[in-house]
């Protein structure tokens, strides 16, 4: 008679990230400058929440992104680290603090971004722009760049929020229409990409920007038609990024995009028509939001 042994399966081991997607730990003087910052004011970064891999970067060089209407998102998008659920009634104290961290840091350029609550769109995006307003009386040369939702395609929410006129507007797109169903299901492609058209129909001068994963299992036609269909917006920015797996909660890496691919991509996008292309492995939708506004900003010349 045979005995029938069970063996418990291990779990695969885990291949080394390539070289070109190690960071080092996040540390330094201006790093713990701005987390106690944050703390005492009792605001929220995307930078931590996101668990964004150039907090360590970033922060040092005294910048960081704000994350407006706390940190619990009403949307359950699969690639997301920040926490879903049911928020706490909106803060209407936050522009108010965010606009003191900001003078603190003596920020040259702001963002501000905020979870989803589909909840409230029109108080989010009253939240956006109080907190634009609070910045510039605190810091009158400070540029402002606002990563915003899709208020459930409210043009007067946006309306809300372009006419605070901010000095880029950004909505990330983040995937090819394709995946939206497991990666964005609270979200439509068609519904993002009417908010870029209508950012321009709203004010043709005002900069806008959107963002894209790649490696959620996306074929290069998907790709390239996405980029094509988002330049036909008459968008300014686009920023083109590794997705990587926050935890094993979330969605999986389908492929990584090696340095090479990533600089041709960017080489497509300006020919398609963005002014500025940021694009690289490690790219997400705030870094060097700096040179992006200058790229685009009031006499930036028309191709990059």
């Amino acid at each position: 008679m045979e005995t029938l042994v069970q063996i418990a399966a291990a779990n695969p081991p885990r291949s080394p990230r390539p070289e070109w997607l190690r960071v080092r730990a996040p540390g330094g003087e201006n790093f713990q400058r701005l987390r106690n910052l944050a703390r005492g004011l009792e605001l929220h970064t995307v930078c931590e929440s996101a668990r964004c891999p150039n907090i360590g970067e970033c922060w040092n060089h005294g910048t960081a992104t704000f994350m407006l209407l706390g940190d619990i998102c009403t949307r359950r998008c699969g690639f997301c680290a920040v926490p879903k659920g049911r928020p706490q009634p909106i803060d209407w104290d936050e522009p108010r603090r965010i606009g003191e961290a900001a003078a603190h840091l003596g920020l040259k350029h702001a963002v501000i971004t905020s979870v989803n609550r589909d909840d409230d769109d029109m108080g989010a995006a009253k939240i956006f722009a109080q907190t634009i307003a609070a910045v510039r009386e605190r810091l009158p040369e400070c540029s402002i760049e606002v990563l915003i939702p899709d208020f459930k395609g409210s043009e007067e929410a946006l309306r809300i929020v372009v006419d605070a006129r901010p000095e880029i507007l950004n909505h990330n797109t983040e995937t090819v229409p394709e995946l939206y169903a497991f990666v964005r299901p609270g979200a439509r492609f068609a519904r993002s990409l009417q908010l870029l058209r209508n950012v321009k129909k709203l004010d043709p001068r005002m900069p806008s920007k959107t963002g894209l994963m790649l490696g959620l299992g996306e074929t290069e036609e998907q790709l390239l038609n996405t980029m094509r269909q988002l330049a036909a917006t008459g968008c300014d920015i686009l920023t083109l990024g590794q997705y990587l797996r926050p935890s094993l909660n979330h969605l999986p890496v389908k492929r990584l995009y090696t340095p090479e691919e990533f600089a041709r991509y960017k080489t497509e996008g300006l020919r398609m028509g963005f002014r500025h292309v940021e694009s690289g492995p490690l790219v997400r939708s705030s870094y060097h939001a700096h040179e992006q506004a200058a790229a685009c900003g009031p006499g930036a010349s028309e191709a990059r």
